[in-house]
């Protein structure tokens, strides 16, 4: 089977060197390093860090011809054992990335591991070689030789190893094993009911999907804690979490840990198990278009905050927060209106993960609408005696659980067998950029939406000090700051005279002066020094809150417990 061989003994050059043994079957022979990893949708070029490619055969080199950006052929004079040596540089932090330090070692496979054709649904066989004092974490199955089998390559690239003088620790989740392994901290020894309550928060997943134990037979969490990071990318049989401690810190920050818990670990099911059928298989070598990421992202945000508090860790009022906050957000989102859900889910490849400052007057995210549709979806059908808890596990059932991948055609099938007219209203809010029905929505369970207004003037741009500069980050279109002729990167000098240092510094000279009435702005671009006219408008929403809507009847009270209880109706 082919062997992949790596080594992280010298971590200070942040260099992972790696060979690829393999007893060919045949003498034309090619090699491809995969662009993209499941879960994260964006064509990464991981073969920009590659160096030092080389193939031997009985101890000769044998020249390799490059077919494409990360593929090479090889004609082999004979058939006897190769081995392909190259090295990667490893200096990017992130869950989709390869990180190598003196102090850890992190490996996303699919940045690392060479495809050989006609073995891709071969048994893979992974060694690794690590400084004095480290340990490996490895979610597959380990070999009495110490090495893992993977049994085909796509298991191979799905496994992230992690690696470091790390402290873990092992818990159960219905008798099946999990461990948590922390770079950075140790929140097991920091916080007594920390696993404890990451267990009851895998049970919630695992009722919400109607089933007994987890979808994994052994499960394992590595923690990343970082000074300001965030992010999970879900595997078959564990997950790669990062959290940053400033976050980590605040009030609200063990719930946002546990939320991203959720997220990942429901991806057990939802999107790893039960997935697009244009992920059955993977082509790791092309940008695949899915136009129901919505379901796959957006579903899984929407119960990821439900899911601590159905398992009895947060209260009903910490989740209003939460849900209330995503509900804003959206709302205050200008590209919902130039963007539908079905284009987000479509165009993910070259808009969510390439975001700039112009993004987010263009497009929305599948995450975040994805979310809130998924909300009306399960208010609604509990209106009617169903919700969407029920919805998940007949798909669980139908497709997940058959190794089946779903199409748009089976999402749509699958809501509209509880709601009929969801065959047309669920295409016509997946296809237009109308707002799916909140108000009606959270009436249901006796909720409704307040706005609350800024009290300075709008000027629709967003700033930020950059180095004793005033500096424009982000403009709304068609906004007053983008008619006075600004734009992203320009300098702030001046508001009708008065010097501009800081945000605070303009809402303050902002409030001086009603709305409407024209106001003189210094700026700079390019170096040189600018005047225009402002006329800032009536001040805008600043958020939206959630809040108990004091006229509903008490019914809802009974309505909304069993709802963020994610109880089956």
């Amino acid at each position: 089977m082919p062997h992949l061989a790596i080594r992280l003994t010298e971590p200070h050059r942040q260099l992972v060197q790696v060979r690829l043994q393999h007893q060919p079957q045949r003498q034309l022979l090619r090699f491809s390093l995969p662009q993209w990893t499941p879960g994260s949708y964006l064509i990464r070029n991981y073969v920009r860090r590659l160096e030092g490619l080389e193939l031997r055969q009985a101890d000769q080199s044998v020249p390799l011809r490059r077919t494409g950006v990360a593929s090479w052929d090889a004609e082999l004079p004979s058939l006897e054992p190769l081995e392909l040596r190259y090295g990667l540089v490893a200096p990017e932090l992130t869950v989709r990335t390869c990180h190598l330090t003196v102090d850890h070692g992190f490996l996303a496979l699919a940045a690392v591991a060479m495809e050989i054709e006609g073995e891709r649904w071969s048994s893979h066989k992974l060694s690794l070689e690590l400084p004095e004092g480290w340990e490996p974490f490895v979610p597959l199955p380990q070999q009495p030789d110490g090495s893992w089998l993977s049994s085909d390559f796509d298991q191979l690239i799905d496994t992230p190893v992690e690696a470091g003088p790390h402290p873990s620790h092992h818990f159960s989740v219905a008798g099946v094993p999990h461990r948590w392994v922390e770079w950075g901290g140790d929140l097991p020894a920091e916080d007594a009911s920390w696993l404890a309550d990451v267990e009851r928060v895998c049970l919630a997943c695992c009722r919400l999907m109607g089933v007994e134990q987890p979808a994994a037979d052994h499960y394992l969490f590595v923690l990343h804690r970082t000074e300001n990071g965030y992010g999970g990318l879900e595997h078959d049989l564990s997950t790669v979490l990062q959290f940053g401690r400033q976050a980590l810190a605040k009030p609200d920050g063990r719930r946002k840990l546990l939320q991203l818990v959720a997220h990942e670990y429901l991806h057990l099911w939802n999107v790893r198990r039960l997935r697009p059928a244009e992920l059955t298989p993977y082509a790791y070598g092309q940008a695949v278009v899915m136009p129901t990421l919505w379901f796959a992202e957006g579903v899984t945000s929407y119960v990821d905050q439900l899911l601590p508090h159905a398992a009895g860790i947060t209260s009903e009022a910490e989740v209003l927060e939460d849900l209330g906050a995503d509900l804003s957000r959206y709302l205050l989102s200008p590209g919902r209106r130039v963007q539908s859900l079905r284009a987000s889910s479509q165009e993910a490849w070259v808009k969510l993960y390439l975001a700039d400052a112009h993004s987010a007057n263009s497009q929305i995210s599948y995450y975040l609408k994805g979310a809130v549709l998924a909300l009306v979806l399960d208010l609604r059908l509990r209106h009617q005696g169903s919700g969407l808890p029920v919805v998940l596990q007949e798909l669980w059932r139908s497709h997940g659980a058959a190794g089946r991948g779903y199409t748009e055609t089976d999402l749509i099938e699958a809501f509209s067998r509880h709601d009929p007219e969801l065959e047309q209203l669920l295409l016509h809010w997946l296809n237009s950029t109308d707002d799916p029905p909140l108000d009606e929505a959270l009436a249901f369970v006796g909720l409704r939406l307040r706005l609350e207004a800024a009290n300075a003037p709008w000027v629709g741009w967003q700033l930020e000090a950059q180095a004793g500069a005033l500096v424009v980050r982000r403009l709304d279109r068609d906004s007053p700051s983008q008619v006075a002729g600004l734009t992203v990167g320009d300098e702030l000098l001046a508001l009708d005279g008065y010097r501009l240092r800081s945000a605070d510094d303009a809402e303050r000279e902002l409030k001086r002066r009603a709305p409407h009435l024209e106001r003189e702005l210094l700026w700079v671009r390019d170096g040189l020094v600018r005047r225009s006219p402002l006329r800032p408008v009536e001040p805008a929403v600043q958020r939206w809150v959630l809040e108990l809507d004091p006229k509903a009847s008490p019914a809802t009270a009974e309505q909304r417990a069993a709802w963020l209880q994610l109880a089956r109706p």
